[in-house]
């Protein structure tokens, strides 16, 4: 990689993720692509910016030509639980903007990125130590479009040498961007909360466990897989990549360590709750461990102490 572009740029992965890429592999090299939300602070002042519709694959193209990008990471995407509202506009953002990026990618010789999920998984799905190749039948429009997205991104490599490669994003936790409406977001509210109220009410049951990973590990997980050996990827789209599982029981525990009046409540919510179900409690991630070296350094205990001193920070200064 030596000129790349952040489709989704400001998003919870891209405004990390885009800084990241900058600190490797110099400022000037990386192009933030945005939609309509202008980048701010350090994100706008370190590096270009270039105002990029994932469904405009002119406007992409342009972009490309001008930088002389060689390495595209599309991350834009309508997340699960607010794509169940808004499924038409999810699937053209979600597929829509993929086929561009790939067909751009084709013309131009770039590599592709682009994030798959848990999502993916659905009825059938084996629930415990899923497989990397599984059974894969979602019920949500996100799901579906990742399932698609995997299958497309496969085809242009098979079809025409377009360097695809991607992980399958458990829930992603963070301190910085807050996530934009998907089924895991409570991992990060539930820090938030515990900060400003001491009390969370979780929108999922007790016992409901799903993946999940905190962000440093999966910028090192896009970044790595992009920079393997292509010689050793036996898979490419997209890989199972883990670093812990819990329920709200679980990380409620690990926040009372360091708060102790912290109260978890339960307002269940069916939506949400139904798409948790259909989901992996852990998946099987021995396929990027052996093919790229996949190997996460956050455990639970570890992200909570740094959740809490940060966001701690944060609402010390009134930022939150």
């Amino acid at each position: 990689m030596k000129n790349i572009l952040v489709i989704g740029s400001v998003g919870q992965i891209g405004s990390e993720l885009t800084l990241e890429l900058r600190k490797r592999y110099g400022s000037s090299n990386v192009v933030a692509g945005y939609r309509s939300t202008l980048p701010t602070g350090e994100l706008l002042e370190s590096g270009p910016s270039e105002r990029v519709d994932a469904t405009d694959a002119q406007r992409i193209a342009e972009v490309v030509k001008k930088y002389k990008i060689d390495t595209i990471y599309n991350l834009a995407a309508i997340l699960s639980a607010v794509g169940e509202s808004k499924p038409v506009v999810a699937w053209n953002i979600g597929i829509g903007g993929l086929m561009n990026c790939l067909e751009v990618a084709r013309e131009y010789g770039c590599a592709l990125s682009t994030p798959s999920s848990i999502g993916a998984f659905g009825g059938g799905t084996p629930l415990d130590n899923t497989p990397q190749d599984t059974i894969m039948r979602p019920q949500t429009m996100y799901g579906v479009s990742k399932v698609a997205g995997e299958l497309l991104s496969d085809y242009y490599f098979k079809r025409f040498g377009v360097d695809t490669r991607s992980v399958r994003y458990p829930g992603i936790i963070s301190n910085v961007t807050l996530p934009g409406g998907g089924t895991t977001d409570y991992a990060v509210e539930i820090y938030y909360e515990a900060v400003k109220n001491k009390k969370f009410i979780s929108p999922l049951k007790a016992g409901t466990f799903l993946d999940m990973m905190y962000m440093p590990d999966a910028i090192d997980a896009a970044i790595d897989l992009m920079e393997a050996d292509p010689s050793k990827l036996r898979h490419r789209n997209s890989f199972n990549i883990t670093a812990m599982s819990f329920d709200p029981e679980i990380i409620a525990a690990e926040i009372k360590k360091h708060i102790p009046e912290f109260e978890l409540q339960y307002n269940v919510d069916p939506m949400k709750q139904a798409i948790a179900d259909s989901w992996p409690n852990n998946m099987d991630d021995s396929c990027a461990k052996e093919e790229w070296g996949w190997n996460p350094k956050w455990d639970l205990s570890e992200m909570t102490k740094d959740m809490l001193r940060v966001i701690g920070e944060k609402h010390k200064k009134g930022l939150i």
